[in-house]
């Protein structure tokens, strides 16, 4: 028999639903207050993810675009790269936020928000991907790359990236998704990104096929480019000084963004282990890791920049040139008001000064 005073958090399918004690469930309502406030920490941990994330790429951005110094082909993949972090913050994140309170939309509706964030996971990892080949190529044959390689051949790449990653990130809306035929004819469900994504797809073709699989690739390459520079540079007694100086520069530039590389690494596997777990074995993940998975893979978004102002020389300087351009309009700014103000409280003590003397003048005239 139940009791109307005790309620307890029961699983099904990663979704919590209050329910009426029963034998076999002995949990208090403190767990669902404490549900509310986790739920309430991870949305401002959203938050403020999300705000860095737009700020710090958008930053990115701006740097790269308008500083010359920072032309180099590499560049334009940052970019990219950074286009789909300040992506994950302007969108992908506030959608999480909103799916996680349980929202009541259709089926394709929830499936294409659940999409979308796979679109922005693949965007960045192609970019990553483009990264790492650009700067091998850049290495291996120097002179033939700068021959070579155009700016439209950048951003034909940089298209390819971003073509791709939809393609590969909307097959779910193609068919590829979670087959329940009484969800898919309801009206409105629960937005839930479980509900509506097959885990199959989720592991063995997101993670496996194109992040795994990319991520080796992307560490082979930086390995193989870092022993090039290295024999360079052993050679590198008795050459010109422009060759080491371009070797020099070539290694701390790779250093930066192999950094990028393990970073990503570092925020996005919990998740995809955790997602495998869950798949592939009877082992079930806790409900907090999870969300600290997907903190996680948020959070890489808003690193990235930082990397760049620790660890870029040119971004770096960028940042402090756009920093201090907006300091200068800004002070200028408060300039103005200030003489402006002065200049308004001046002009009543004049006229209070003369109207005295013309008052003293005519009397004496008088």
């Amino acid at each position: 028999m139940c009791e109307r005073v005790w309620f307890c958090m029961c699983r099904d399918n990663f979704l919590f639903k209050p329910q009426l004690k029963a034998s076999s469930c002995r949990v208090p309502v403190l767990i669902l207050v404490m549900a509310d406030g986790e739920k309430v920490i991870y949305t401002s941990l959203e938050v403020l993810i999300a705000v860095g994330c737009c700020l710090g790429n958008m930053l990115v951005i701006w740097a790269v675009w308008s500083c010359r110094a920072l032309s180099q082909t590499t560049f334009c993949f940052v970019v990219s790269l950074a286009v789909a972090d300040l992506l994950v913050g302007a969108v992908a994140v506030p959608l999480a936020v909103v799916v996680d309170r349980s929202l009541e939309t259709s089926f394709y509706s929830c499936l294409f928000i659940s999409c979308v964030v796979i679109v922005l996971t693949q965007a960045s990892v192609h970019s990553l991907l483009a990264i790492a080949v650009d700067r091998y190529l850049r290495v291996y044959n120097p002179l033939r790359y700068r021959g070579a390689v155009k700016k439209k051949h950048l951003w034909a790449a940089v298209t390819v990236c971003w073509v791709s990653a939809f393609i590969l990130g909307l097959i779910p809306m193609f068919g590829w998704h979670a087959k329940d035929t009484k969800t898919t004819e309801n009206t409105t469900i629960k937005c839930n990104f479980i509900n509506v994504i097959d885990m199959s797809y989720m592991v063995n073709f997101n993670f496996l096929a194109c992040i795994l699989i990319p991520t080796i690739i992307m560490m082979i390459l930086y390995m193989l480019l870092f022993n090039m520079i290295s024999k360079q540079l052993r050679k590198g007694v008795g050459r010109p000084v422009e060759s080491s100086s371009f070797y020099c520069k070539e290694r701390k530039l790779a250093n930066s963004l192999a950094l990028v590389l393990v970073l990503f690494v570092i925020c996005w596997l919990p998740l995809h282990i955790m997602n495998t777990l869950n798949y592939y074995t009877s082992v079930k993940v806790h409900d907090v890791a999870l969300y600290i998975g997907i903190l996680l893979s948020h959070a890489n978004s808003a690193v990235n920049p930082i990397v760049y102002a620790f660890k870029v020389p040119k971004i770096k300087m960028a940042y402090k040139s756009i920093l201090t351009k907006l300091t200068s309009s800004e002070q200028n700014g408060d300039q103005i008001l200030d003489n402006f103000s002065s200049n308004s409280n001046s002009t009543p003590r004049y006229s209070m000064k003369v109207k005295p003397q013309v008052v003293l003048i005519a009397a004496q005239n008088g």
